[in-house]
């Protein structure tokens, strides 16, 4: 009896389409190249050389995220371009809190069988992404997973580094009582929420994801995909001009949750919410019957972003911002007290 050859092919993983993958995202990765780059995609690891020469005491910062089951909505569309920068934008957002300047990024992307179209999309949106932060993709793992992951799932992480002077650095320590709040505006959800949001809109609601809902102006699978805003550039533009104390980036947990993260003891935030005009698509989540207090402590209700400020500089803040591209409103306040309150 012939005993039975089996390859690692027969299991669920091809290594040539492994191999075939990096060929094809190689140029995707040249297009995000920047001046620190050793070397190129499909080494063991990634060399980068840092310009430190600006920096007294450079500080490197580093951050890691996902983008949650905002990919079962692409998977539900079938397109997964954008999911690649909301990958980026949700690592070097965190980053430029803190002052810093993202330098490289990384990626993993993980799934049960290796689909080389849908691959190379998810990839051109990281590498967009990239641009867009004016960092470079350096590399990534790509790993194929039959029978942990179900056919046609996938998971993406990134990781990136960036670096800022120490003495530079944004923390929230400086805020005081009578400073101001700048909130800029988001592009939809963003990346947080989405298990909620698909229960409400794709179950309670029973919408399809071709369906328009009311206020909306593109259909709700259009809607859900709008990528997460990049305010790296924004950001990095008002720092070289004007003092900011503390920035926070509203993702999960929403603005009660993130802006408390950067008050410091003795202070509260208080948020209006009558200062921007809230988004249609969260309307429509809160009227499938989420409370008001868990769209606030859930989504970004239209703010990505927010920045404490002197209340002397708000105003010449706010335009600045605008003139990036940005939608700037004045928020909120800082006053005596403690934690965050949305009135």
């Amino acid at each position: 009896m012939t005993k039975k050859t089996l390859l690692y092919k027969d299991a669920g993983v091809d290594i040539e389409q492994g191999d075939r993958f990096v060929e094809l995202i190689k140029p995707l990765a040249q297009r995000t190249s920047t001046a620190g780059v050793r070397g190129g995609i499909g080494g063991f690891a990634a060399l980068f050389a840092p310009d430190v020469s600006a920096y007294r005491r450079p500080i490197l910062v580093a951050a890691t995220d996902g983008v949650g089951t905002k990919l079962r909505v692409a998977s539900l569309v079938g397109k997964y371009d954008t999911i690649g920068v909301d990958l980026v934008a949700m690592c070097v957002n965190d980053v430029v809190v803190t002052g810093a300047a993202p330098l490289f990024f990384l990626d993993y992307l993980a799934t049960a069988r290796l689909d080389l179209n849908q691959g190379k999309e998810i990839i051109e949106g990281i590498a967009q992404g990239c641009i867009e932060a004016g960092c470079a993709l350096v590399g990534g793992e790509t790993a194929e997973m039959p029978g942990f992951y179900h056919e046609g799932d996938f998971e993406l992480a990134g990781f990136t580094v960036g670096v800022v002077d120490e003495e530079k650095i944004v923390d929230g320590s400086a805020i005081l009582p009578g400073d101001v709040i700048i909130g800029l505006a988001s592009q939809g959800l963003h990346s947080n929420g989405y298990s909620l949001a698909r229960r409400v809109l794709l179950e309670e609601l029973q919408l399809g994801i071709d369906d328009t809902a009311a206020g909306l102006a593109a259909s709700l699978g259009e809607e859900l995909l709008r990528p997460t805003r990049i305010y790296v550039k924004t950001i990095l533009s008002l720092l070289q001009q004007f003092h900011i104390k503390g920035m926070a980036h509203i993702t999960g947990g929403g603005m009660p949750g993130n802006i408390l993260r950067i008050i410091p003891p003795g202070s509260k935030a208080v948020i209006e919410k009558g200062r921007w005009q809230i988004p249609p698509i969260f309307t429509v989540i809160e009227q499938g019957g989420v409370p008001e207090e868990e769209m606030w402590r859930t989504f970004n209700n239209g703010v990505g972003m927010a920045l404490v400020v002197a209340a002397s500089e708000a105003e010449e803040i706010s335009r600045k911002a605008q003139q990036c591209g940005e939608q700037a409103f004045i928020i909120g306040e800082i006053v005596a007290g403690e934690g965050v309150e949305i009135v």
